[in-house]
């Protein structure tokens, strides 16, 4: 069975949506590797579309919604301001998987992020969702400005790039890659 990996940046409504619904469509094991979006949006020129105007920024918004009730998931409520730096929630993830509780640590910050509307550009935002998960907020609040979780972020993120991840989510099934949470099908598909 090839290997299964699963690209995500917390700050990306739609990497929730995948989060939330990937051991639905995909065996175990699966990969879950965080990267940052904004280095791989730097790297190949690109940016958010949330941050295309208000008009693309509103439809986006509305399609993230219109998917998770489709999906059957809790409504969407959006963090204020959103998007913005989420970079120490990053690193704290990245520590996290480090640490044995990454899978936990992720799905419990989409959720504190796109369920519930909480910033996760707070740092107590992250330490609640750290505490929740198992993890001491202080050494993880320690461990975002440790140079080797930073070295880590940096790394995998340069790996995915160099993989040919343009965004996320993105999940890839040995060499393929499927790009966006309305790939999982397709994705599926690949490991059959």
């Amino acid at each position: 069975m090839p290997d299964t990996t699963f690209y995500f940046d917390l700050g990306s409504p739609y990497a929730y949506l995948t989060a939330e619904r990937i051991g639905n469509f995909l065996p175990e094991p699966i990969v879950w590797q965080p990267i940052s979006l904004g280095a791989i949006f730097k790297s190949n020129g690109r940016s958010s579309w949330a941050l295309a105007g208000q008009d693309t920024r509103q439809a986006g918004m509305a399609e993230v919604g219109r998917r998770a009730r489709e999906y059957g998931l809790q409504p969407i409520h959006w963090p204020d301001p959103w998007p913005t730096n989420y970079l120490y929630a990053m690193r704290a993830v990245t520590y996290a998987f480090q640490a044995g509780c990454g899978r936990e640590f992720a799905t419990e910050a989409f959720r504190q992020a796109f369920a519930h509307g909480d910033d996760l550009a707070i740092p107590e935002n992250v330490l609640d969702v750290a505490e929740r998960s198992g993890l001491d907020p202080g050494v993880t609040d320690d461990a975002t400005r440790d140079p080797a979780i930073k070295l880590a972020l940096r790394t995998t993120t340069e790996a995915a790039a160099a993989r040919g991840v343009f965004g996320v989510p993105t999940v890839a099934i040995g060499d393929e890659l499927f790009w966006g949470d309305d790939r999982l099908e397709d994705a599926a598909a690949a490991m059959r």
